[in-house]
């Protein structure tokens, strides 16, 4: 058992460690309606109440913290522990960052000792490995404990068509890694479009894109058929001017994205393989969902959906684009999957916005997010009760995979992950994603991979952008330190 080889000596000093997970800050409370930026401090963190589908039964069980851990070992619990700890320390982020763009990156010995560092902390906990054959373990690993993988390739930003058609060839071997594994183990293949086309080509399809839609008699020679990107709230600050129509080069450049995500998407439907595609920065997300829904109608499994788009619900345009599209496929026969997220960039939308002279479009408060997420996810689980789409509920929060997971119970919705599945980052939201799948639900884990020092961007982004994210660890914290007591206890008895 794993309460008996843990050595007498860790847990003399248990008790004193766990006491220190709690001294983090805390998840804000679901009534918050202050701006994003404030701080909100709570003196305990309790276990959320639980939501009843109905008197009898419980939804999602956080009270039984030895059903929630089974299958994880105390040396797991105690380094996710210590990881999520430091990960929750706004200075240490700074800190890290600033080290990570220092000149002293450029020192091979610096260099080598704080990859080495990062390696063994931070990567090791939200990473699923350097290279296929890692993740492979990763995989295993998850589905042992009843969790499948969303394989995530790690690498964005291209910058050359030569880096674009490296990026392909790791997809399409990711999507045979996929296909080899059970295939209750691995749910999805994540693309980014920015690892397969530039963001400077998306910036301008983009800009072309929202000018179509102010002045539709704009012609756009190589736009393929698509679904509708722009809902009437849309934003459009970012092209203030009419763009410059694409060059023959660029032109070219756009037509080998358009072979490479066609290529792809043919190798996923072959190997019947999930694909879903990620969201970006509203600078270039046009763009994306405009490769995302044109792949979207050529390839599909008969009425269900091959690929999903993603939608943020921190904009303020999202249900609307969400319903518009939804109902565009609909209405032409293309079966539509969406992941819905909170969304990543918070600071750099704030920031653009307000060096325009225009208002974010971001929701004012964090309670509007929420209340626009649990929207959408109403919305989409109502559409699948009626035979329609597919939805990936991607949430750190527990209490919308509290109401979702109730929802679908009420409205009938299958657990077997065809129409409806949750998901949350490897590493993060553990006791959510355990306690959704005690319940029955299909539960993923969004697994980036690559080497270190190539997905250090990724990740130094997703520090800077999700501070509010890795603070909002201790609830989970909270949950393994009950677990740890709990071995403790049983070990010592």
């Amino acid at each position: 058992m794993a309460n008996k080889v843990v050595c007498p000596k860790v847990f003399h000093d248990l008790r004193r460690f766990a006491r220190c997970l709690n001294t983090a800050p805390v998840v804000p409370p679901m009534n918050f309606t202050g701006n994003y930026g404030s701080t909100v401090t709570t003196p305990t963190l309790q276990p959320t109440v639980q939501i009843l589908a109905d008197p009898e039964k419980k939804v999602i069980n956080f009270d039984d913290v030895k059903e929630l851990f089974t299958g994880v070992s105390t040396l797991k619990l105690i380094r996710s522990s210590l990881t999520l700890q430091m990960a929750s320390i706004e200075s240490m982020v700074d800190l890290g960052v600033w080290v990570m763009n220092s000149k002293f990156m450029h020192m091979p010995i610096f260099k080598l000792v704080i990859l080495g560092f990062v390696k063994s902390t931070f990567y090791e906990h939200f990473c699923a490995g350097k290279d296929l054959i890692e993740v492979r373990k990763t995989v295993s690993k998850l589905s042992s404990v009843g969790l499948k993988g969303m394989l995530d390739y790690g690498v964005e930003h291209a910058t050359e068509n030569e880096s674009c058609d490296q990026s392909m060839k790791v997809f399409l071997q990711t999507a045979e890694l996929a296909k080899s594994l059970p295939s209750s183990s691995v749910s999805f293949v994540v693309v980014k479009i920015t690892a397969i086309c530039t963001p400077k080509l998306l910036k301008r399809m983009s800009d072309l894109l929202r000018w179509e839609q102010k002045d539709p008699s704009l012609n756009l020679p190589w736009k393929q058929k698509t679904l509708p990107l722009f809902a009437k709230s849309s934003p459009f600050y970012h092209t203030l001017k009419r763009p410059e129509p694409l060059t023959v080069d660029e032109e070219r450049d756009l037509q080998l994205a358009h072979d490479r995500l066609e290529k792809i998407c043919k190798k996923c439907l072959e190997l019947d393989v999930e694909l879903l595609i990620d969201a970006e920065d509203t600078a270039i997300q046009p763009a994306i969902d405009y490769f995302a829904y044109s792949a979207a109608i050529k390839y599909h499994k008969d009425d269900y959906p091959l690929i999903f788009g993603t939608i943020q619900a921190y904009l303020k345009d999202s249900k609307e684009r969400m319903i518009i599209a939804k109902k565009a496929a609909e209405k032409i026969g293309v079966p539509m999957g969406f992941k819905l997220v909170r969304g990543a960039y918070m600071s750099s939308e704030n920031e653009l916005a307000s060096s325009l002279g225009f208002k974010s479009p971001i929701h004012d408060s964090i309670q509007q997010t929420h209340n626009c997420y649990n929207s959408c996810a109403e919305f989409m689980l109502d559409e699948i009760a009626n035979g329609s789409g597919a939805v990936v509920l991607a949430t750190h929060n527990i209490e919308s995979g509290k109401l979702a997971a109730s929802k679908a119970i009420d409205l009938g919705i299958r657990k077997d992950g065809k129409k409806l599945q949750f998901a949350q980052l490897y590493g993060m939201a553990e006791g959510l994603s355990f306690g959704l799948r005690n319940a029955g639900f299909q539960v993923s884990k969004y697994l980036p991979f690559g080497p270190v020092e190539q997905v250090m961007p990724y990740l130094i982004r997703r520090a800077e952008e999700n501070r509010g994210l890795l603070s909002t660890s201790a609830f989970d914290r909270q949950l393994m330190r009950k677990e740890l007591i709990r071995r403790f206890d049983v070990a010592t008895s």
